[in-house]
């Protein structure tokens, strides 16, 4: 075989490191992107803020992110892990062990369990409100630190989900603790504020918060018989039987739901409040001489430059003993433009999607109309990884709340007459139907497919109960009142 040499022209796409860190800017939400340029500042010493000397103050835009009506759950706040749990678990444990065989249990120690790493701020906030109290109760010191080791074992939501016999089985032998022990220490903890802390399930919190109302409270006994013994057929909504068992007319059977439905299923949840996080809406939608405006958010944008000194140094000298701070120049300036472009860009999507979303804008969620990336893409000239990238975690502030760029596109159900109506206005017509319906005859998921098909929207039963379980809507057996 004759070997030789030959020529060949190919074109392919080769993603440059500045085109490399576009894509990663366009990405990030506004957070990320200002946790990306500190970064940047940190370690390129030609880059610097325009506005270093304004105090970082929260921008008056910052919206909390419980507020704003969004698509995903991205900015929501984290829950604690489990291994959270077990390390504060284990912390109550290693009290045992200390000098006196049992611990110290004092406002010192209390203290100190807090400042330990592992244990998170607002899980505790409730410990140290039991604690408190227990500190306040005449009972032995050795109760007292059992009570305090069953604290210790309370989940996010104030149960005591643990096996007391296992919890035992945990403790140093020489202790003398067993499960008979645990379980008078738990009495304990069930009488302390907030009322149901340390039930063992739904049925024993709501029974404990009803023992805590005062006793000629109308038709306590009632509700306790219901939460104890028929919870079951209480979820069901089978008021029929519910009525037998109790023998009462509805009136009576009305006020027993009241004071039940008023009842707090997780008692801790005052105290695990996590942490409030902002959005930062990355544009503003006005309307200005009859059109809607999309504007960027100045708040949202950082200011950057290249920092003059070392300019002006490199302009001076242009040896290779510069050729470090020649480099970081060039990513100073990479990073101004990409920024720029990121933001740029992010503004021609939103006016692209406002336009073809006024009516949303001028009537609200039921005028929404169908719209998929490829249709702001094409009209762009963009990609469609682009403006899926573009719509992801970037917020949109209007004057009915602020939005996730992804909540306008949607897919989309045929019409009788050939058209097409957005799903997002489907919902929005199930829950104003849901929301207008008598309660004793509420819809089912066939009425309100029968309702919409009158109105020339095609949508099978089964597309309703999809939609109707996305907007937390409960199932017509569920939503039949008395």
């Amino acid at each position: 075989m004759k070997h030789s040499l030959q020529l060949k022209l190919s074109q392919h796409l080769t993603l440059t490191p500045q085109l490399q860190q576009s894509i990663r800017l366009l990405q990030l939400s506004t957070l990320e992107l200002n946790q990306e340029i500190e970064t940047f500042l940190q370690e390129n010493p030609l880059l610097e803020r325009d506005d270093e000397e304004e105090a970082p103050a929260p921008p008056p835009s910052l919206t909390p992110a419980s507020t704003a009506t969004t698509s995903s759950e991205s900015e929501s706040a984290p829950a604690p892990s489990e291994n959270e749990h077990a390390d504060e678990r284990s912390a109550g444990e290693t009290d045992w062990s200390l000098d006196d065989g049992y611990g110290s249990f004092s406002g010192q120690d209390g203290d100190d369990d807090s400042e330990a790493p592992q244990a998170a701020a607002e899980p505790a906030k409730l410990r140290d409100h039991l604690l408190d109290q227990i500190n306040l109760m005449q009972m032995p010191d050795r109760d007292k630190r059992i009570v305090a080791f069953l604290i210790d074992n309370l989940d996010d939501d104030g149960y005591m989900t643990q096996d007391l016999v296992e919890l035992a089985a945990l403790l140093p032998v020489e202790l003398e603790i067993d499960s008979e022990a645990l379980t008078i220490g738990l009495k304990y903890l069930q009488s302390l504020d907030p009322p149901g802390i340390g039930a063992r399930n739904l049925s024993e919190c709501l029974a404990l918060q009803l023992e805590a109302l005062p006793e000629d409270t109308p038709y306590r006994d009632e509700a306790s018989l219901v939460v104890k013994q028929h919870l079951d057929i209480f979820a069901a909504r089978d008021y029929f039987r519910l009525k037998k068992l109790l023998r009462c007319d509805d009136d009576v059977l009305r006020i027993v739901q009241a004071m039940i439905i008023g009842l707090n299923p997780r008692p801790a949840a005052n105290f695990s409040g996590g942490e409030t996080r902002y959005i930062i809406p990355d544009v503003v939608v006005r309307k200005t001489k009859g059109m809607w405006v999309t504007s960027l958010n100045p708040e949202a944008m950082p200011k950057l430059r290249i920092n003059r000194m070392y300019a002006d140094i490199l302009h001076r000298n242009r040896d290779a003993s510069f050729q470090q701070l020649a480099g970081q120049l060039q990513e100073a300036k990479w990073l101004i433009k990409n920024v720029q472009q990121r933001f740029d860009t992010i503004l021609r999507v939103s006016q692209a999607i406002v336009d073809r979303q006024r009516h949303f804008f001028e009537h609200g969620e039921v005028a929404m109309r169908p719209l998929v990336l490829r249709e702001i893409a094409e009209t762009l000239g963009l990609h469609e990884s682009t403006v899926s990238r573009v719509t992801t975690q970037k917020f949109m502030l209007t004057p009915r709340g602020i939005f996730e760029l992804k909540y306008f596109f949607g897919s989309h159900v045929s019409t009788e007459t050939g058209g097409a109506c957005s799903a997002t206005a489907i919902r929005a017509l199930i829950r104003q139907m849901v929301g207008e319906e008598d309660t004793r005859k509420p819809l089912s998921d066939s009425q309100i497919s029968e309702v919409l098909g009158k109105q020339g929207i095609m949508v099978a039963r089964r597309t309703i109960a999809k939609y109707r379980e996305s907007l937390q809507i409960l199932p017509v057996n569920l939503r039949k009142s008395i």
